[in-house]
């Protein structure tokens, strides 16, 4: 049987779980939610949520995974044979959001480019839309790839599988730089941000709570999602993760410091983006609230116009791409280990280079589809059923499958033994019930909102093929392979 790999050190597993954790959407996401939801008021439900389901449940992954010293696959399958699809579903879903999260490194990898010359000129959003993604006008309309887009794909796969292709070994070399440089690049663009005209005002919406916004079911569903999404949870990553450490390794505190790190960089990143906002406000003229409400388009046509308006922009523009970038590799390559993890645990006579290099080539073949001229309208309707669907079912499986059949008071123990932070009975308790209730209130209320108004009004076949059909094979796939599953061995 062969020594499994570890992590160097305890605190590159804590870089490479924050690494994955941090990503893209701390910088675009959280601030827009923030923005569309009551402004501080947001942070009520989401700092609720991180600590009623965002720590209870990665406490729960690591454990899992370091008990178990497998990936997502193996873990749930020593719990019970035929759970092992339940793994299998969560590493599936991820590999179908890193087929388009590669994609929108590619085009953050050509914004970098642009940012040299400020080539977006006074029209981002049509420089956006026509000259980049040469966005077709509906989803009908597939068009061509586009070029530029293809090749920088083909350079953000290549540092995917440069990071991954020794495991942690390569791994664990990689967050050293890509984890803290980010975060630094994040720190110049705040000072910047508020040393800026107008910058308060900025922080003022952001901060500002509009509580009637609480009173809204969307908000609070919002934040569930984006503590779900932004924590890596489901995806197999944090159980691969934690596998890769020896059994005898705390966990509790582990979990408390990633989640509290996370948030405090989205939270961060918030005032980035507002205080950047509010300069622009006042110099063209648009409210805050408009600029603030253009969601994932924030990073490719708000920001680029408002850091042409300030001094030395060129290199500022540079500062924030490539932050986005390396913010965005550890995300990609977590979620490309998370597979490569659960095939090493199943066929380990496998060279782990050639296992990185099929699951990436795969990966890069599978993202293809969104460098289409209706790759955008494509990426928004996959983003939005896996991490609305596919990924809260995971989690729903997940926790069941802990909490009623391996124990939820059998894992306390385990986490309490080697955790300096103990752990009480409300952990089980949340595993076991209110978790649950929680993410089945997420699903009826997206489902609801779903049927009573189709996705941003695409046409049924559109949602059906790149939506429905897209979680159908994911969980019918893990399904089927949970059937034919015969391994079953507890710890």
């Amino acid at each position: 049987m062969l020594k499994r790999e570890r992590w160097p050190s305890k605190i590159i597993f804590i870089f490479a779980a924050v690494g994955s954790a941090v990503g893209l959407g701390n910088v675009w996401r959280f601030p827009y939610l923030a923005g569309k939801y009551g402004g501080g008021a947001f942070l009520i439900p989401y700092l609720l949520m991180l600590f009623i389901l965002g720590i209870p449940l990665l406490i729960m992954e690591f454990a899992i995974g370091q008990k178990m010293q497998l990936g997502a696959v193996g873990s749930f399958g020593n719990i019970k044979g035929k759970l092992s699809g339940i793994g299998l579903s969560g590493v599936l879903s991820g590999f179908v959001v890193v087929s388009y999260y590669a994609v929108v490194m590619s085009w953050c990898l050509l914004y970098i480019i642009y940012s040299l010359t400020l080539k977006w000129g006074d029209n981002t959003k049509e420089f956006f839309f026509s000259n980049v993604l040469h966005m077709s006008e509906s989803v009908d309309s597939i068009g061509f790839i586009s070029v530029g887009i293809l090749f920088a794909l083909i350079l953000v796969w290549a540092m995917i599988y440069f990071s991954v292709w020794k495991g942690v070994k390569s791994v664990g070399k990689v967050v050293l730089v890509t984890m803290p440089l980010p975060i630094i690049l994040l720190l110049i663009l705040l000072i910047r941000g508020v040393t800026l005209p107008g910058a308060m005002d900025g922080i003022i919406f952001y901060l500002k709570p509009n509580f009637e916004a609480l009173l809204d079911l969307e908000v609070w569903s919002a934040a569930m999602s984006q503590i779900f999404f932004t924590l890596s949870l489901a995806f197999g990553i944090m159980i691969a993760y934690a596998s890769y450490r020896h059994v005898e390794s705390d966990i509790a505190k582990s979990a408390i410091t990633i989640s509290l790190v996370n948030s405090g960089i989205s939270i961060i990143a918030g005032f980035t983006v507002f205080s950047t906002l509010g300069y622009m406000s006042l110099k063209s003229g648009v409210d805050i609230s408009e600029l603030a409400a253009s969601g994932p388009a924030l990073a490719f046509i708000v920001f680029p116009k408002a850091l042409s308006l300030v001094p030395f922009a060129p290199f500022f523009a540079v500062l924030f791409f490539v932050m986005l970038i390396t913010l965005g590799i550890d995300s990609a390559f977590s979620l490309v280990e998370a597979a490569s993890t659960v095939i090493s645990d199943r066929c380990p006579h496998l060279r782990r280079q050639d296992i990185s290099l099929y699951v990436c080539v795969f990966g890069f073949l599978t993202g293809i589809i969104f460098t289409t001229f209706a790759g955008l309208h494509y990426l928004d309707i996959a983003d939005h059923f896996i991490t609305n669907y596919a990924l809260v079912i995971v989690g729903l499986l997940e926790v069941l499958a802990v909490g009623w059949l391996y124990g939820a008071d059998k894992l306390r123990d385990y986490i309490n033994k080697v955790s300096d932070i103990k752990i009480g009975k409300w952990w089980e308790v949340l595993i076991k019930y209110i978790i649950p209730v929680f993410l089945v209130f997420l699903l009826v209320t997206t489902i609801h909102r779903d049927i009573m108004r189709p996705y941003e009004d695409y046409p049924h076949w559109a949602l059906f093929v790149f939506g429905w059909l897209v979680v159908i094979v994911v969980l019918g796939a893990s399904f089927i392979f949970s059937y034919f599953s015969k391994h079953e061995h507890r710890k």
